[in-house]
């Protein structure tokens, strides 16, 4: 069977499939070819994969290429008109968006291709090394680590010198789920005093660990399935934003990193709590492409409120393509490691992971949202 390794369209800078993980997929007993240039934004050139012993396809086959490939591999969304070019029985593997992305559904239905989408993969154990969501969830908490001390016009860290002593920043995470500690850990490696919160009080361990210390709120937890958060109550949130108005305020830099799958990232920071800052701060919201945890943030941008710099993120993982691409590639790996027998690709629907995570399977369509917003549609 033949895997195909697309090229992506700007500004995604990821590619699906790194050179070294190439031999991975032909031990499998798979075919892999690359469109010529689709690493190339990533760092890995053509000639790495050849040397793998990756077909390369030049870029006027690339539509022959996708209507012969039984697995087609990207990071974001397959394109619209690339899921009309695949083959009846392909898969389509890549992060999926289904709600989202009801064209490229109806695309494949047409088709009657398949598509497996990493946003749903489930958070359990057997699944730990397919699960992109983590891997790039860790890529967009050490970047946000690195914004933030790179835009605070002073040091991170404590000096003591003959001219004085230099007090440390202060750095305050909301959500402290794998972006949000390693927010942590990259804040504190620059020698910052950091501080978190989060709904779940099961990560204060988590935090201390990373030598932080965890804000408790006496407010009501909001564990929910799979170790994500569950949605609050606006009067819940509003009381949460009360109580953590005093320690935004005493913060050089606000980290937020909040999500709720499937839904808009919750506000946890009002304009108003922003201007509380002192002058010179720093907000990084990592979540400003599903909503903003933080009021006023944009995507992309860098906005001014009150006295504070406020960063919105965007593409984030694509800012730090190599070990990005490197990670997102060992998940595609493992992945296709579960589906493949002895050289073929087959969907078994009674594995938890595949049943999961199969959007749409054979031109079926089996996402209850997706489903749901295709009737509402038509």
């Amino acid at each position: 069977m033949r895997v195909l390794v697309l090229d992506e369209v700007a500004p995604e800078t990821r590619v699906a499939l790194i050179p070294d993980h190439v031999q991975t997929l032909r031990g499998l007993g798979l075919d892999v070819a690359v469109i010529a240039g689709a690493g190339v934004a990533a760092f890995f050139d053509d000639a790495a994969y050849s040397a793998m012993g990756a077909d390369i396809v030049p870029a006027n086959l690339r539509h022959e290429a996708i209507s012969r490939a039984d697995v087609v591999l990207t990071v974001r969304t397959i394109d619209e008109l690339d899921a009309k070019r695949m083959k009846a029985g392909a898969l389509a593997l890549c992060f999926m968006q289904p709600v989202a992305s009801l064209p490229v559904l109806e695309a494949l239905t047409q088709v009657r291709a398949s598509a497996v989408s990493f946003e749903l993969i489930p958070r359990i154990s057997r699944a730990q090394s397919m699960d992109a969501l983590t891997s790039q969830a860790l890529v967009a908490g050490y970047r946000a680590g690195l914004v933030a001390a790179e835009m605070l016009p002073k040091f991170f860290p404590l000096f003591m010198t003959a001219a004085g002593t230099i007090q440390p920043a202060r750095v305050l995470v909301l959500g402290a789920g794998v972006a949000g500690l390693q927010a942590i850990a990259t804040a504190k490696r620059l020698g910052a005093i950091v501080s978190a919160y989060d709904v779940r009080p099961a990560s204060a361990d988590e935090v201390k660990s990373m030598g932080a210390t965890f804000i408790t709120l006496e407010l009501d937890a909001l564990d929910g399935a799979g170790g994500y958060a569950r949605e609050m109550s606006e009067d819940r949130a509003q009381r949460q934003r009360d109580l953590l108005l005093p320690y935004v305020a005493a913060s050089d830099v606000l980290i937020t990193t909040a999500a709720v799958p499937g839904r808009p990232a919750p506000l946890l920071v009002t304009e108003l709590m922003v201007a509380a800052m002192k002058t010179g701060s720093v907000v990084v919201d990592l979540a400003a492409e599903t909503g903003g945890n933080v009021e006023g943030s944009q995507p992309g941008e860098v906005v001014t409120i009150g006295g504070a710099l406020v960063w919105g993120a965007k593409d984030v993982p694509s800012q730090m393509p190599v070990h990005a691409s490197q990670l997102y590639s060992a998940n595609v790996s493992a992945v296709l490691k579960l589906l493949t027998t002895d050289g073929q690709v087959d969907l078994d629907l009674e594995d938890e992971i595949v049943s999961s995570s199969l959007v749409i399977h054979n031109g079926v369509v089996r996402h209850e949202g997706a489903i749901e917003a295709l009737v509402k549609g038509n």
